[in-house]
């Protein structure tokens, strides 16, 4: 398998992978609204967000329906949508593509549900590999906490419960992100994982990711050509007071 660069992409791909609760969501926000400050051109992509498959998946979660193999071929059919329709045109049109997990969410996740590797493998061998992956290495403890801060309980299928691995969600929690943890420190080497110590203060890991990036992506090459437009101005009584509507052209920047 070969890196979007190394496909010839003008564009770039940048994916976050690590347990629920490592705190990578929080991370790849940071860095989009970092590239977009520095003018880069950015496009922003998350797990299980396409609209061709979002209300299915939601449902069969809700009902407890999806067996493994059939939560495999969901996540892959929502994956290759976006793939099709939203990554690979923005990859050519010379965007840093930003990606909340990637297929080895999949390859983690299936195979500790059962599914067999080399199928789960098969069913994406079509995606090319990111051309930076970052992989949030947190403790389980860790993880555990930061969901609970911001909600009362664990998901069902968060907790693996789906797999009976305990009638307790907290210690079913740590059986199955444990055995997803192994998973993806066995693929580390493979697929050259860039590991950050999610344990660490968020502005510390951020610091860590900037630097990485900024040393290994030339922003020059994915500049926007003009910049973000103005937000705009503020009305009165009928009377603008912006300084974009005395300068005519400043409100149309595109």
């Amino acid at each position: 398998m070969k890196t979007f660069a190394e496909l010839g992409f003008p564009g770039r791909l940048i994916a976050v992978e690590g347990l629920d609760g490592s705190g990578k969501s929080t991370q790849i926000y940071l860095l989009k609204r970092w590239l977009e400050a520095e003018g880069v051109k950015v496009y922003f992509s998350e797990w299980n967000s396409s609209e061709l498959v979002k209300s299915a998946t939601s449902k069969g979660k809700k009902r407890e329906l999806l067996s493994p193999t059939t939560f495999s071929l969901i996540h892959a059919t929502d994956f290759a949508d976006r793939y099709e329709r939203h990554l690979l045109p923005l990859l050519r049109a010379g965007y840093v593509v930003l990606c909340d997990r990637y297929v080895f969410t999949a390859y983690a996740r299936d195979v500790v549900r059962g599914c067999p590797m080399g199928w789960v493998r098969g069913i994406y061998n079509f995606a090319a590999l990111p051309d930076l992956t970052f992989f949030f290495k947190a403790d389980l403890e860790v993880s555990l906490n930061r969901i609970l801060d911001g909600r009362p309980k664990l998901k069902f299928f968060e907790a693996g419960m789906d797999l009976r691995l305990s009638p307790d969600p907290y210690e079913s929690f740590r059986i199955f992100q444990g055995r997803i943890l192994d998973q993806y420190l066995a693929m580390s080497s493979e697929f050259k994982f860039i590991t950050i110590d999610a344990n660490q203060r968020v502005e510390t890991q951020q610091a860590e990711v900037r630097k990485l990036v900024n040393q290994r992506i030339d922003f020059d090459q994915f500049r926007r050509n003009s910049p973000l437009p103005l937000p705009p101005p503020v009305r009165r009584n009928g009377i603008s007071k912006g300084k974009a509507s005395d300068e005519g052209e400043e409100d149309s920047a595109a």
